[in-house]
């Protein structure tokens, strides 16, 4: 493979291919003469849209044939979501531009136009995320939440063809779209804590690969890295798949992280919080784990 080319895995969905086009006119503008090249692939995530990911096997089956890809060669990188990847990534990968992170909230869009409290008691939400589902049941028991898979363009037509009342989605996907216009409500970290790494694009490439990772180093963002190796720290700790009513978010404050996480019972009658401050994510990241496992993290899990 030639040394002035780069070729980029992605899933073919709006937002994979907005989100590759956009790396890829990163690295051609820091690069000058290097020629990109996107290779479109369907994941199994694509393709089983009947079941809730729950009982798939998690977020990870959105990133397998990518993966596999960047083993045979046929890919020197993939970008993602960086919500979507399971926090320990398996040999020999490695994730090394965490970076480019959108609005971090969720947003809600409703048929009627109102918002979360305006919402009729018994209205059907459509969430893809545990997370979300048991934070809105904590505020909002009454709502019916219910599963909804496929892509922003696909859960916005249910919406629109009556499936649903409303919908909770990542206000990031919707900006990059264009479609930031639809949201009738963003629900404030306070409402509804974010997953780790929700809003930044992630970019995966071989661990070994010392030419790709040249490439890459003009791409890395300190702070946004920081964030979110603290948060997915906490996903590592609790040994939690992307599945799980988990959530962590970590903002940068006079020279050090803050870092808040969340674990939920899926129905939202029993949340546990813990919060930190320090300036080394791993042991932020860590030092909010331990509080979250003091309060009964571990059986919460296994009883989810």
């Amino acid at each position: 493979m030639s040394a002035a080319k780069v070729i980029i895995a992605t899933r073919q969905s709006k937002l994979a291919l907005w989100q590759a086009n956009f790396i890829q006119a990163r690295l051609r503008a820091a690069h000058p003469g290097l020629v990109v090249e996107l290779l479109g692939i369907t994941t199994k995530g694509d393709k089983w849209l009947s079941s809730p990911l729950s009982e798939l096997g998690g977020k990870g089956l959105f990133i397998k044939e990518l993966e596999q890809a960047l083993l045979d060669r046929a890919a020197d990188i993939a970008v993602h979501s960086v919500k979507d990847v399971p926090a320990e990534l398996p040999e020999p990968f490695a994730m090394p531009v965490l970076a480019f992170r959108e609005d971090v909230r969720d947003a809600l869009i409703s048929r009627s136009g109102v918002g979360l409290a305006e919402l009729p008691v018994g209205a059907r939400v459509g969430s893809s995320s545990l997370r979300r589902q048991s934070q809105l049941l904590s505020i909002r028991g009454d709502l019916d939440v219910l599963p909804i898979r496929g892509n922003v363009d696909t859960r916005l037509r249910k919406l629109d063809d009556g499936e649903f009342d409303a919908i909770v989605l990542a206000a990031a996907g919707l900006n990059r779209l264009g479609l930031a216009g639809r949201v009738n409500e963003y629900l404030e970290p306070e409402v509804c804590l974010p997953a780790a790494g929700q809003g930044a694009l992630g970019i995966e490439c071989r661990s070994g690969d010392a030419r790709i990772l040249e490439l890459l180093e003009p791409l890395q963002d300190d702070e946004v890295h920081a964030c979110v190796t603290a948060e997915r720290k906490v996903s590592e700790g609790l040994g939690a798949d992307c599945t799980a009513p988990l959530a962590a978010f970590a903002t940068v404050a006079g020279g050090g992280l803050t870092l808040r996480a969340l674990l939920a019972r899926p129905d939202g009658s029993l949340l546990l919080r813990a919060q930190a401050v320090g300036r080394e994510p791993q042991r932020l990241g860590a030092e909010v784990t331990a509080s979250l496992l003091d309060q009964g993290a571990a059986q919460l899990l296994g009883a989810g």
